[in-house]
């Protein structure tokens, strides 16, 4: 039985997330595997985080700019205040934002319909997360823009020029993470 269990929880933590229902994001039937691919000549997107601060998102052809953190490493975090392996890796992203502060900017895409900022921030505070959570309609066209995304939690790393350098799928260790955001610097 202790194995059984054990299976169940390291298959949930180590895939990721779904409610069942597909998240709004994409018409594509089947996850890519390699590189997400990127619209070359798409508009620019604008998320909002809780405050309601914008952060304009400039399509680049092998990732993007993101106005106000200009020449610094962008991890991209989409994720669901629902979803256990997205709460589990709280910790290690503020471990991360704090140890990066000068040279990285966490931004957390919230793929929820509806949620409220108030709703948003109480999470935020419960949870002591230190790094920026957007949420907009806008949020959804990021996903899109990212070649979709099927499963949370997911994460991209982009380079000081916002050139792709990294992604994974489900639930991953800080360390990994720490080494991808070490070959960037």
């Amino acid at each position: 039985m202790k194995i059984l269990l054990t299976a169940i929880l390291s298959l949930l933590i180590f895939t990721g997330c779904s409610d069942g229902k597909p998240i709004k994001t994409t018409k594509v039937t089947q996850e890519k595997q390699s590189t997400p691919e990127l619209k070359k000549d798409a508009n620019n997107i604008i998320l909002k985080d809780t405050t309601g601060k914008e952060i304009k998102v400039t399509i680049l052809k092998d990732g993007f700019k993101f106005e106000g953190y200009e020449n610094k490493i962008i991890l991209l975090n989409f994720f669901a205040t629902w979803c256990p392996p997205c709460k589990a890796e709280i910790p290690h992203l503020n471990n991360l934002q704090e140890k990066y502060k000068d040279d990285i900017k966490i931004i957390s895409i919230l793929l929820e319909e509806n949620k409220s900022n108030e709703d948003v921030i109480k999470f935020m505070n419960k949870n002591a997360i230190e790094f920026t959570i957007t949420n907009s309609n806008a949020n959804f066209d990021m996903a899109r823009e990212v070649g979709g995304v099927r499963r949370i939690p997911f994460m991209i790393i982009y380079d000081r020029n916002g050139k792709y350098s990294q992604h994974y799928r489900g639930a991953v260790l800080e360390e990994m993470i720490d080494a991808d955001i070490q070959k960037v610097l």
